[in-house]
């Protein structure tokens, strides 16, 4: 028998419920299967209801019972599927309706699951809804069980659920907000009026990708915990940035609450394209973070310090060798252990001359998606930033690569020597020594290590974590890198590329 973990909670009203089925729309994703049982009118098509709704960020999205459809489906992110199963009458009547085995590649809901028997998954999480005694017609006790693998989720829904109630946030109104390419998620939180921001950041490792004894997560320094975004927070808030406050945390369990600092970007039109003025604001916030040397070791609430990584040879290498791993073999090349070890070669002598200039904090992914425009602020402080758990310590190029290279949108090469340029003059406002020829050489190289670690990144998201909307982004940084290669001191990698490398489809 399948091991399984239960807590339960009580409903006040369907708001309460709404607030419990968006917890657990945080949670989970395709592949997850929710059982919903009870009574007639126990709440568990409203409890389905909430749920799609949030999915949908649709508060007023048309979600009829299925009893007699058996099933509807919602193009969502991830898709879904909502089962009633209240008109079948044999377990042997779900392969004639093709949900046997269920789909494994959406969220499926399913309503008076005891009739699939024992077709239901191993791994699923079951929530049973029954009215409260002696309470108002409308409170109901839910019981909700995780199942097999599944118990994982259940235990964080529970801890999630605890957190919010110690902050004072339980009668608040979430709104799903869009995720990234890593595991968090992101809720807004809004009661009267007022909204923050519900970051879920489970502490996360990479086991099956293993580089020298290390797991591709430490090996390059990505962070592993919530510790580094609180740490790396209060620092870049002390330097006068925008960068959201941060009100509640749960270090262990990774949650927090922080402010909200809108929604408006750095980008306009169809298709997007960037603000120029903006992502000039932009360029100088990198001017004023890399005015002067930053403190290596940052203090944590309750903890010791929390050291910022060097962004080293090895893990540089790392990260371009997935061009090796997982665009090469895309593209129909096969890699052999000779084309490696010239690989490795090239690039160890690259990385070392790239290297070789003062470091400062390379927050990473100083571009477009993490970028909020607050216009009621002034000069630098007109940008939000919005992502930087992953700072290290590296070459200051690279984060300049970031933004005038916006893997995101199609920056033009006009407006990215205007960005380089309005850089280099603020350094050199600062410093007249700044020297303009070495920075130039540097960032050649940290385009060609960031934009060749790219390619592999977006053909990995697309074949081993099934997101293949990140391939359109290929031909852009294709085209980036290609702008890099020109520089002269770039000659043998510009040949490298040219003989082993094909272009994206």
């Amino acid at each position: 028998m399948t091991a399984a973990w239960s807590f339960s909670t009580d409903l006040a009203d369907e708001a309460a419920t709404a607030g419990l089925m968006a917890d657990l729309g945080l949670l989970i994703g395709a592949r997850d299967v929710i059982t919903l049982s009870g009574d007639l009118g126990a709440g568990k098509t409203t409890a389905a209801r909430a749920l799609i709704r949030y999915l949908a960020d649709d508060p007023g999205l048309e979600v009829p019972s299925p009893t007699f459809t058996l099933a509807q489906s919602y193009d969502l992110a991830p898709p879904v599927l909502h089962v009633d199963l209240y008109r079948v009458n044999d377990p042997g009547e779900l392969d004639e309706l093709g949900l046997a085995p269920f789909p494994d590649d959406i969220l499926v809901l399913v309503e008076w699951p005891d009739r699939a028997g024992e077709l239901l998954p191993a791994d699923r999480i079951d929530i049973a809804f029954s009215q409260r005694p002696n309470g108002a017609s409308d409170t109901r006790t839910a019981i909700i069980t995780g199942h097999g693998t599944a118990q994982a989720t259940v235990r964080r829904l529970a801890s999630l659920r605890a957190f919010l109630e110690k902050s004072g946030a339980m009668q608040t109104t979430r709104k799903r907000m869009a995720g990234d390419a890593s595991t968090r998620s992101y809720a807004r939180l809004v009661f009267n009026g007022h909204s923050t921001i519900l970051m879920n950041s489970p502490p996360k490792s990479d086991p099956h990708l293993i580089y020298g004894g290390k797991s591709y997560l430490t090996a390059v320094h990505l962070a592993e915990d919530i510790v580094p975004f609180v740490a790396i927070d209060k620092e870049l808030h002390a330097r006068g940035l925008s960068v959201p406050v941060i009100y509640q945390t749960d270090l262990e369990d990774g949650f927090l609450i922080s402010e909200d600092l809108g929604c408006e970007g750095v980008l306009a039109g169809t298709p997007p394209a960037p603000i120029e003025e903006r992502y000039q604001a932009a360029a100088d916030v990198l001017v004023a973070l890399h005015r002067s040397p930053l403190p290596t070791e940052l203090p944590v609430e309750n903890r010791r310090s929390y050291t910022v990584p060097a962004f080293d040879a090895d893990a540089m290498l790392i990260e371009v060798s997935l061009l090796l791993d997982w665009y090469l073999p895309d593209r129909g090349v096969q890699v052999t252990p000779a084309m490696r070890e010239e690989f490795v070669l090239l690039w160890r002598r690259l990385l070392q001359q790239a290297l070789a200039v003062p470091a400062t904090w390379v927050i990473r992914d100083f571009h477009s998606p993490n970028l909020i425009w607050l216009a009621d602020r002034q000069g630098m402080a007109r940008v939000g930033v919005i992502d930087f758990q992953d700072a290290v310590l590296g070459p200051p190029a690279y984060d300049v690569v970031s933004l005038a290279q916006d893997a995101r949108v199609d920056v033009s090469e006009p407006l990215e020597i205007g960005l380089v340029s309005r850089y280099v003059r603020g350094r050199k406002d600062d410093d007249p020594s700044f020297d303009t020829a070495a920075f130039a050489e540097s960032y050649a190289m940290m385009s060609v290590q960031r934009n060749t670690r790219l390619l592999g990144v977006f053909s990995r998201l697309n074949r081993r974590d099934g997101k293949p909307h990140y391939l359109r982004h290929r031909p852009r940084i294709w085209a980036y890198l290609n702008r890099a290669l020109k520089h002269p001191s770039l000659a043998g990698p510009r040949a490298w590329f040219a003989n082993r490398v094909p272009p994206p489809a």
